[in-house]
């Protein structure tokens, strides 16, 4: 068992340790380094419980900040908010290129109607095909075989229904929860800062919800990269970005292969990091 930061509020830390949970501080020093300890950190303590030590991070998310994660929960709202699939995509390609597993869930699909749900299952069974555990939020124990001994977090729209989930998981939790909001089609925010929770064998992050995600940070070929669909193309160009190439192999597979909304927040990205770029030049 190793000392773990679960909690952070504001400059108070709270740490699970092999003797229980503890309040702690943070050293000075770490102020001076400009070193900001993260959810999911592993630290040592002093023996006046103040983080003496933070090790090295095999990974870390910004939006929501947490250290050393196993799997991302993207919750999804298919409806009541609609289901945002640039959001799914920016969401896939940042933890992708963390090196952390991606696991998709919807949820309220309750909501859907008859031929709202034919589309829903084609999306779904199109993210499966990439090698990406999809599931249902009503699917518990099928989770629960996924989360074993791993750290989770969960992210996705607010509103999407991830403190709904946790308390499903664990209902002694009774985190908060709101409707959404109608007149704008969004969540409101109930998740004021990243907790990590420990159920059964495993520790859960629940997060501020968000509706937007910035890709700048990372580079054309690592948003290419992250579309794994991309891999197997067969394409002849080794470097090929797959947008307006002639004799690529991508663009004729959309809408027979590909999904086309993959295809076109593919082109999206690519296009907000090259106004990015150039903007940076002029």
């Amino acid at each position: 068992m190793q000392d773990r930061i679960v909690q952070i509020n504001s400059t108070k830390y709270l740490v699970k340790t092999k003797d229980g949970y503890v309040n702690a501080i943070v050293k000075g020093i770490f102020r001076k380094e400009k070193i900001s300890p993260l959810v999911g950190d592993i630290v040592d303590l002093d023996n006046e419980h103040r983080i003496s030590k933070i090790y090295e991070r095999k990974n870390f998310l910004t939006r929501p900040n947490i250290a050393n994660v196993d799997i991302a929960l993207i919750i999804t709202s298919v409806k009541k908010p609609d289901l945002d699939l640039i959001l799914l995509d920016k969401l896939l390609v940042n933890i992708i290129n963390n090196n952390i597993e991606p696991v998709i869930c919807f949820t309220k699909v309750d909501l859907l109607e008859k031929k709202e749900i034919i589309e829903y299952k084609k999306i779904k069974k199109y993210y499966e095909s990439l090698d990406i555990k999809v599931l249902e939020n009503t699917e518990i124990s099928y989770f629960k075989k996924i989360a074993k001994g791993k750290i989770i977090v969960c992210c996705g729209q607010t509103g999407a229904g991830k403190s709904t989930f946790i308390n499903k998981l664990d209902n002694r939790l009774k985190l908060e929860t709101k409707p959404i909001s109608e007149t704008l089609n969004r969540g409101v925010h109930t998740t004021r800062y990243v907790s990590l929770y420990e159920i059964e064998d495993f520790f859960l992050a629940d997060t501020p919800g968000f509706s937007a995600l910035d890709l700048h940070n990372f580079t054309k070929e690592q948003i290419r990269d992250a579309f794994l669909e991309f891999a197997n193309s067969g394409c002849k160009y080794q470097d090929c970005m797959h947008i307006h190439t002639e004799g690529c192999l991508i663009e004729p597979e959309v809408g027979k292969k590909i999904l086309p909304s993959r295809y076109e927040n593919y082109k999206k990205f690519i296009k907000e990091i090259n106004e990015s770029s150039s903007k940076l030049f002029k």
